[in-house]
């Protein structure tokens, strides 16, 4: 009876796609979707690693420029009131409140360096939601997927359990095809939630960095311009 049972499980397919292939419907609509996610999730990682790179380009870039001692007015004609990149947007919300603070007689409207703190911080706060966009779908993805993979994995032993009982045969040949298709579910939650947890952790961390470098940028900007409404 044992060499014939252990017959029968050779004869069985245990590969990824067969085990998907012998899943009932609802098993494989929780596997398609958590493959869904884990494709979804890396394309938001190596895109955001993609866009963190040239934010961080960008800001040194600009900030070489800007302490380089050119004049902030040549500056701004230079790359205009609506530039590209992130780090030059704070500069231009700035510049162009600065500028449309000064009246035609030469003098600035009264509570301009107010508005020209919160011009800048509108603006950060923008470009800031421009880099955390994505960013969530990570998050949900690393806290549901390993219970989605739980519920196919129990939805999977159950069917095993009435496979079990309505051929009244517990040898491995009736319990392992079952097991193992449950069990699939749950490795491909944890295949999607694992990358997906670590990298919304790293990723966040640098978007914090970046802003971070943005904010205190606009503070130092403001300091000049505060200087010179003083003067």
């Amino acid at each position: 009876m044992e060499t014939e049972t252990l017959a029968l499980a050779q004869d069985i397919d245990f590969s990824l796609l067969g085990l998907y292939a012998r899943a009932t419907l609802t098993v494989k609509l929780v596997m398609l979707v958590l493959i869904l996610a884990s494709f979804w999730a890396w394309a938001i990682i190596i895109q955001k690693h993609i866009v963190f790179a040239r934010a961080r380009r960008e800001q040194a870039r600009f900030e070489e420029a800007f302490w380089s001692g050119e004049p902030l007015d040549e500056l701004y004609d230079k790359i205009g009131p609506e530039p590209a990149g992130r780090a030059e947007s704070v500069f231009a919300a700035g510049m162009t409140e600065w500028r449309r603070s000064h009246r035609t007689d030469g003098g600035l409207i009264p509570g301009a360096q107010s508005r020209i703190d919160r011009s800048m911080d509108v603006t950060i706060t923008k470009e800031s939601d421009g880099l955390e966009k994505g960013l969530p779908f990570l998050a949900t993805v690393g806290s549901t997927a390993p219970f989605i993979g739980l519920f196919g994995t129990v939805w999977g032993i159950m069917n095993a359990f009435i496979s079990i009982a309505q051929e009244q045969n517990t040898n491995l040949a009736v319990v392992a095809p079952g097991i193992a298709e449950a069990l699939l579910a749950t490795g491909l939650g944890l295949l999607a939630a694992i990358p997906a947890v670590v990298f919304y952790n790293k990723l966040s961390s640098d978007s914090d960095k970046i802003v971070r470098g943005y904010e205190s940028f606009a503070d130092e900007f403001a300091t000049i311009l505060s200087r010179q409404l003083d003067s």
